[in-house]
């Protein structure tokens, strides 16, 4: 078994327990629930032949196509790269790099170049747009591009060459500061996919391949976390493992880089994220309800900042607790959305500006902002898109809120459907299941 494999089976995790088992009646009731899901949210599940054609074209040839590209991009194909996902992950469209120098880090985050295959006089484009980003529903995925185009050329497997868009970030020792920000189009060569448990176990062997840019990778990361909540970015989720702050404390730097470099180099409009803030009154409400619960005490010192009483707060408090202090803060949150204008900033991040640039296989916002990076134009409908796409993220997670209950409902748990996935058999094995 692979150290992977080997380490779920013994947790009893979803390798190790294997899928949901249902019977044929009940995975058609789901079919049902979906589709009048689907309908009342407006999400297409399919794609039109048009758009599933176009992506099967894009694939053809594409190793010749990329070795035409490397004259035209920086070559950093010999640059130690890794990716690191979940292990059902279907596509990987981030990568990264680190080096420590004398008196900087070098942080790259190499990001699939979607915008090489889908450009806006493209019907896949089209599709990305009424789609606007990917739904996620336990055990079922609806995708913003074809699967066909996103997990193969668009996805940064080991030991092929794929077109990338990187920000080199130069980062100051002592502050973590931007020295400088490079963002352009390059080749790189992907030396290993890791899961999050690889990841963790290559942090603790020091024998491992890769072993020394995770350790180093993850103490830069370590530090921009704790940077953070110092400067009032508020962290609902205290608890995260190793692996996983890597991955968002490095692509929050980017996300960060990019924007800032479009709003103050480049002068021009994106599809920033902006996330208003609570009233007074409601973060008192908030901060009572949490003072209110058994056994939880918000330090008084940190009461004049909300954001980091609740991240106090949530280290400290009792494991029974952590999910009633979590909703006493969604309740009084806002709703982040998309804006041509980063006024305002993000609240929850304390960023003053902030934007999507490392999902764009899954967000349409991260797909507009590498158009306008690459062409340093702005599509002329930006604002209707900033809407569109905040619309069809609000309509993606009550879809995803309304499955689950119904998963609920009918007697299974969301948590292991989507972590197991499932699988239909006769009705005698069935019932012995559920």
């Amino acid at each position: 078994m692979s150290d992977d494999a080997d380490a779920q089976a013994e947790a009893g995790t979803a390798e190790g327990q294997g899928p949901v088992e249902i019977s044929e009646d009940l995975a058609r009731h789901l079919e049902n629930k979906r589709e009048e899901l689907f309908e009342k949210f407006e999400i297409p599940d399919g794609f039109p032949p048009e758009v599933l054609e176009e992506a099967e074209e894009r694939t053809d040839g594409v190793q010749e196509e990329i070795q035409e590209e490397v004259d035209e991009r920086e070559d950093l194909r010999d640059l130690t790269t890794w990716t690191t996902d979940p292990i059902d992950a279907q596509d990987f469209d981030d990568a990264l790099s680190i080096e420590e120098r004398e008196d900087e880090y070098v942080l790259w985050v190499h990001i699939a170049d979607v915008t090489h295959y889908v450009t806006p006089d493209t019907a896949m484009w089209d599709s990305a747009v009424e789609r606007s980003n990917t739904v996620y529903l336990p055990g079922y995925t609806i995708h913003m591009l074809p699967p066909v185009l996103a997990e193969t050329v668009c996805s940064l497997v080991p030991n092929e060459d794929r077109l990338a868009h990187t920000v080199e970030m130069h980062l100051d020792k002592e502050n973590l500061g931007y020295e400088s920000i490079d963002i352009y189009k390059s080749v790189i060569r992907s030396d290993e996919r890791l899961t999050y448990t690889q990841a963790e176990n290559r942090l603790d062997d020091p024998d491992a391949p890769l072993h020394e840019e995770n350790k180093l990778v993850h103490e830069l990361a370590d530090r921009m976390h704790e940077q953070r909540k110092e400067d009032g970015s508020l962290v609902l989720n205290p608890a995260r493992d190793r692996a996983h702050t890597i991955i968002e404390e490095c692509m929050l730097k980017a996300n960060k880089a990019v924007t800032h470099t479009l709003m103050w180099d480049r002068g021009v409009e994106a599809m920033y994220r902006v996330h208003p803030q609570p009233s007074p009154d409601e973060w008192s409400e908030a901060l009572q309800e949490i003072q209110d619960l058994d056994g939880v005490s918000i330090p008084g010192s940190t009461w004049d900042d909300p954001r980091k009483a609740v991240n106090a707060t949530l280290e400290e408090a009792p494991a029974r607790q952590l999910d009633k202090i979590q909703w006493a803060v969604m309740k009084v949150m806002p709703r982040a959305k998309y804006m041509n204008d980063p006024f305002g900033g993000h609240h929850a991040l304390n960023f003053e500006i902030y934007g999507h640039f490392t999902s764009p296989i899954r967000r349409l916002s991260d797909l507009i902002n590498h158009w306008i990076v690459y062409k340093n134009d702005v599509p002329e409908n930006l604002i209707e898109l900033c809407d569109r796409a905040s619309d069809k993220q609000k309509d993606a997670e009550q879809c995803e809120r309304e499955y689950k209950d119904f998963l609920q409902e009918v007697g299974l748990d969301p948590m292991a459907v989507n972590n197991r996935g499932i699988e239909v058999v006769d009705e005698s094995e069935a019932d012995k299941t559920l």
